[in-house]
């Protein structure tokens, strides 16, 4: 497997992924691929990288800048990370979020937030204590690691393009 950085032939390989990825999940409303989209041409795709497996894209991890308490201080949010079904649970994922994480240190971000599974992200470092909020969502899944100063605490926001997800991941009608 390789990580490496997106290029601009890789696009629709990235939203063909991203579609695939969330297309059975219960969670998803099915708008990560256009969220992906969005964020790149809001220029707030940050950090995007793709993970080959073989000659084919098999997965996708963005990050890109969110604010606490409409304050941005170089914090970040992971989201959308997509891997091809076939591939799940093969250490696809876990092979985006590590060098993820390492570009942003090296752009000397303070800190990453993520909405998710406690399980799969507790492992790299984030984690939950109840101060980092996004709306009703269970605060245990609202995850954080910082990467230098104190623990982020408020609400949470991600970029404009997550607003296709409607409020709170609610698909909008």
């Amino acid at each position: 497997m390789l990580i490496r950085p997106e290029l601009p032939s890789d696009e629709t390989a990235i939203h063909r992924v991203t579609e695939m990825a969330f297309a059975d999940h219960s969670h998803s409303n099915h708008t990560e691929a256009e969220i992906v989209r969005a964020l790149r041409a809001d220029g707030d795709l940050t950090v995007s990288l793709v993970a080959e497996v073989g000659d084919d894209i098999a997965g996708h991890i963005a990050f890109s800048p969110v604010t606490i308490e409409g304050r941005h201080e170089h914090w970040f949010g992971l989201g959308p990370l997509a891997v091809l079904p076939a591939l799940q649970n093969q250490g696809v994922g876990a092979g985006l979020v590590e060098p993820g994480l390492a570009d942003l240190r090296a752009r000397g971000a303070k800190g990453c937030a993520v909405l998710g599974d406690p399980g799969f992200y507790g492992r790299f470092g984030f984690k939950s204590v109840g101060a980092l909020r996004y709306g009703a969502l269970p605060v245990r899944l609202v995850q954080w690691i910082a990467f230098e100063g104190d623990a982020p605490s408020g609400e949470l926001s991600y970029a404009r393009a997550f607003d296709l997800a409607g409020p709170y991941g609610q698909p909008r009608r």
